[in-house]
């Protein structure tokens, strides 16, 4: 049954059984769960450490569970696979251990520790899958286990984004899952190994686009993709901080790993797929930026930070596709700030967490100095601002700058060959300006929680100092915190190698030349960005936004898509179909009533017999009798049949 290296399987399904033991011992005994699940993570940790370690000494390991779900399961392990795998299990031991604090006044805590573990388990199951169909069993579980999550508070606000995420969820499963029907039957298989040169053979390009395009959907839709971006600001804010640092840092870069199936095995270097992944990555990329500008609560502005990161990193992969073989820096900017926003938001979030857990509230009015005095605090999200904002010695300057330099090698090419080079000029700018708004909005928190002071709470804030974090907590959020700077200052020991472990998955290479980080060009990127940053802080967040003491919201209502728009085409939608499907239950009563006045009309005998016919007299007992019998159905059998033999015609017609 077992064809390769159980431990892969093991990886899986621990963290799923630990679940499911774990909320027995709740049963019993609280405490006890706790340390259990923190167990779990520990152990999970440990485990794919290790298989990391092998493939870094170059072990290869693969698994076929066969006579499972017909199909079989497959799995794979190399580099990118096994990094992303630890990721997500130190991401899990992280937010398991604070979960101890933050969660210890809520109720369900059973529940959401069972859903959560479940969730970690099939996360890992998406990152190890070696085939689509393994992909889309643990992306579909993985989307239903975090539903839960999300509604955890079970609150009107919670239930709404719960209905919002699970709606774009199942509707982007089912669109994955058309999407992967075609695919195998336009090149018989579904395994990523055989995806590449399988696809190069396919001559219906039409029918190959438009199975990549049903694939990015079902992907796109959870890493939060413009237009599909609507559940990530409405989630984030009203999940638990735990469960909003995994929905941001993790499962949306189980979306992007499907997006990099799909780029990277269907379009290898295909320029058309390359121009689209990168225009929907630049709008989001903005978009996302401009609405953590206008937004005065703290989780969701870093929500929208997710959404903008995303579009970063999605930027990322357009790049790969329009430089082909020469995308060497496009692919370890992808890769590497995949990794980087996970550890950037495992910090801030945990840390927006705190906050809540001490106050309840969000608005940056109400939270603003709680900040002041806590230096443990300070340190955290000082490092994940200052990482996200791509500061010259954090991480996210590294991956950052290898975008960059992607966009304006990419210039150089152009301008070589003689082709105009004026809209990748354009999206230079709209990158630079994009990372300003980055520095613009997480500076807006950090002066709003750490600097300003509360006009009337400050006393009772400043009283929380030393009770405001348990160990727990400080192990937790500090943890994160510092591998921050530790992977920024030492790019040539951390990053370069990470980027390597995971470049062959993308189909990459090493870039031809060393990176030299800290080069003026690199700086003067980061530089640009940081000053556009300070401009639109101090001339719109200041003056527009910050009115009589008080942050006030200027987003308009109607620019919610969810709001505007998708929900009145649902609700139209639901009428439309709920009519049709009325007038098709009317159709049998419609044909009864024709034969009534037709083929089963009652005879009408002369006037001069007065001799009552019996067959007149008992024609609606006789009509009940037809109509139940096997030649009536028969007759409405040979309807039904005609209408679907004109259906397949008109359909023959226009194919």
């Amino acid at each position: 049954m077992f064809e390769g290296n159980v431990l892969l399987l093991i990886a899986v399904l621990w963290p799923m059984c630990g679940a499911l033991i774990g909320y027995c011992i709740g049963r019993r005994s609280k405490t006890a769960r706790d340390y259990f699940a923190d167990a779990v993570g520990v152990t999970e940790l440990a485990l794919l450490a290790g298989l990391l370690l092998g493939v870094v000494r170059g072990a290869e390991y693969t698994l076929h569970v066969a006579y499972l779900i017909e199909r079989g399961l497959h799995f794979r392990l190399d580099g990118f696979r096994a990094l992303y795998g630890c990721i997500a299990a130190f991401m899990w031991m992280m937010t398991t251990i604070y979960s101890r604090d933050y969660l210890s006044h809520y109720r369900n805590r059973n529940r959401y520790y069972l859903f959560t573990l479940l969730t970690c388990g099939a996360t890992v199951g998406v990152f190890l899958s070696a085939d689509l169909f393994t992909t889309f069993l643990f992306f579909e579980i993985m989307s239903l286990t975090s539903y839960v999550m999300v509604i955890h508070d079970e609150k009107p606000g919670a239930m709404r984004a719960g209905q919002t995420y699970l709606a774009v969820a199942l509707l982007g499963g089912m669109v994955l899952l058309g999407g992967m029907f075609l695919l195998e039957h336009l090149t018989g298989t579904l395994d990523m190994e055989l995806l590449l040169p399988a696809c190069r053979q396919v001559t219906d390009r039409r029918g190959l686009y438009l199975a990549g395009s049903m694939l990015l959907f079902g992907f796109a839709a959870k890493a939060g993709m413009y237009p599909l971006h609507i559940w990530l600001p409405k989630a984030h804010p009203v999940a638990p901080a735990p469960a909003s640092a995994l929905l941001s840092g993790i499962l949306t870069k189980a979306g992007v790993f499907g997006v990099l199936v799909v780029s990277c095995n269907l379009f290898l270097h295909d320029p058309a797929w390359g121009t689209a992944i990168l225009a929907f990555g630049t709008v989001t990329m903005l978009l996302g930026a401009v609405i953590a500008v206008f937004s005065i609560d703290l989780k969701r502005t870093l929500a929208c930070s997710s959404m903008s990161q995303i579009g970063f990193i999605l930027v990322g992969v357009g790049m790969q596709g329009l430089l082909g073989e020469e995308n060497a820096l496009a692919v370890w900017g992808t890769e590497l700030h995949m990794v980087n926003h996970s550890l950037i938001k495992l910090a801030l979030f945990m840390a927006a967490g705190v906050v809540y857990q001490n106050l309840h509230k969000l608005d940056l009015n109400d939270i603003r100095g709680f900040g002041r005095g806590k230096p443990m605090l300070l340190f955290v999200f000082l490092m994940g601002y200052l990482g996200i904002i791509g500061m010259p010695f954090w991480n996210g300057y590294v991956s950052k700058t290898l975008l960059h330099e992607s966009i304006v090698e990419y210039i150089a090419l152009l301008e070589e060959t003689g082709r105009p080079a004026g809209a990748f000029h354009a999206l230079e700018w709209i990158f630079l300006f994009s990372g300003g708004l980055t520095a613009a909005y997480m500076t807006k928190l950090l002066v709003a929680v750490f600097v300003e002071k509360h006009p009337t709470e400050q006393k009772r804030m400043d009283a929380m100092n030393r009770k405001y974090m348990r160990p727990a907590s400080v192990f937790a959020l500090g943890g994160a915190a510092v591998l921050l700077p530790l992977l920024g200052f030492f790019p040539d020991t951390w990053m370069g190698p990470a980027a390597r472990l995971g470049q062959s998955f993308l189909h990459g290479s090493a870039p031809a030349h060393a990176v030299v980080w800290f080069s003026w060009t690199n700086l003067r990127g980061a530089l640009i960005s940081l000053g556009i940053g300070a401009a639109v802080y101090i001339g719109v967040i200041r003056t527009i936004f910050f009115r009589e003491g008080r942050y006030v919201s200027l987003w308009p209502a109607w620019l919610d898509l969810e709001d505007s728009l998708y929900r009145p085409v649902l609700r139209a939608g639901v009428f439309v179909l709920a009519l049709l499907c009325r007038l098709i239950s009317m159709l049998p009563t419609w044909f009864i009533r024709l034969l009534r006045v037709s083929v089963l009309r009652p005879v009408r005998r002369p006037a001069a017999r007065e001799t009552p016919d019996p067959l007149n007299a008992r024609a609606p007992e006789v009509l009940k009798n037809v109509t139940g019998s096997l030649s009536f159905g028969m007759l409405l059998f040979g309807a039904g049949f005609c209408a679907l033999l004109l259906y397949l015609f008109v359909v023959l017609l226009i194919s």
